[in-house]
């Protein structure tokens, strides 16, 4: 009976440390970016954006002079815009000025994260690419890879972008907590939720997701599910590799497809 009690005590002190402590299970910020664009040959510009709350985030601006629009990457829950320089180079050469953005507490942005934080830094994100540059909204696409996915979904169900492309998106993170840990009643200590699948039936704009089969992360079949559940124009392109092998930028068959449906999508003028 002792070993029991002392089982459960320590089972009982998990779940407490998982409700209280979930962020340092989901976030996983690196400081300042490690390395700058011009490193690697890319013309930038450092911004500041500013979220509703206050909150000063940094991001970097890739203009292009013969853009067909323009693209806000909401990046996954680790490093910074520091390890999203390949997305800014191929988005680029798909003719699309880009804006790499980090959220609070990541790189150089003020803050701790939070879920209601990060909708808030995509939601300035969208402010200084159709404000302060002037973009229409139907001339923005809207990418997330992995929980950025997420925060792109929650941006994309407030405002009518041109398209939205998910890459290795999960469909909540209740979903993930309850496959990673099976042994712990997720439902009850899941306080933060990206639920992604309960906003897909509302999306107005085009939707493109990405995924491949070998992702040991997020299973297929979430970006399966995510792709079933919208009822907007869709277009589902497998990929290859696993979680972060770096998605469709290596993958020259699903690049040129991923391509081909953005220049339909958003024709010169």
């Amino acid at each position: 009976m002792k070993l029991v009690l002392v089982l459960f005590g320590c089972y009982a002190l998990v779940c407490v440390a998982v409700f209280l402590f979930q962020a340092k299970l989901v976030y996983y910020p690196s400081p300042l970016p490690s390395l700058r664009p011009s490193e690697v040959g890319l013309a930038f510009e450092d911004v500041t954006l500013t979220a509703k709350d206050g909150t000063s985030l940094h991001g970097w601006w890739f203009a292009n002079s013969s853009a067909r629009g323009a693209v806000i990457v909401c990046h996954g829950n680790a490093g910074s815009i520091a390890g999203r320089l390949s997305l800014a180079r191929a988005f680029s050469e798909f003719g699309f000025e880009v804006l790499l953005f980090d959220y609070r507490g990541y790189g150089n942005s003020e803050g701790r994260p939070s879920e209601k934080g990060t909708y808030q830094d995509a939601r300035a994100a969208w402010a200084h690419v159709t404000e302060t540059r002037g973009w229409s909204a139907h001339r923005v696409l809207i990418y997330g890879e992995s929980l950025g996915g997420a925060v792109a979904v929650e941006l994309a169900s407030q405002q009518s972008a041109g398209a939205l492309a998910l890459e290795a998106t999960f469909t909540s993170l209740m979903a993930m907590g309850q496959r990673t840990y099976p042994w712990l009643p997720v439902r009850w200590l899941c306080r933060i939720r990206y639920d992604s699948l309960s906003r897909m039936a509302d999306l107005a704009s085009p939707v493109i997701v990405l995924h491949s089969e070998e992702d040991e992360l997020v299973p297929y079949a979430m970006g399966q599910r995510l792709y079933e559940a919208t009822a907007a124009r869709k277009w589902f392109i497998p990929t290859d590799g696993g979680h972060n092998d770096g998605g469709f930028v290596g993958l020259p068959d699903a690049s040129r497809r991923f391509r081909s449906l953005l220049e339909e999508l958003f024709p010169r003028e």
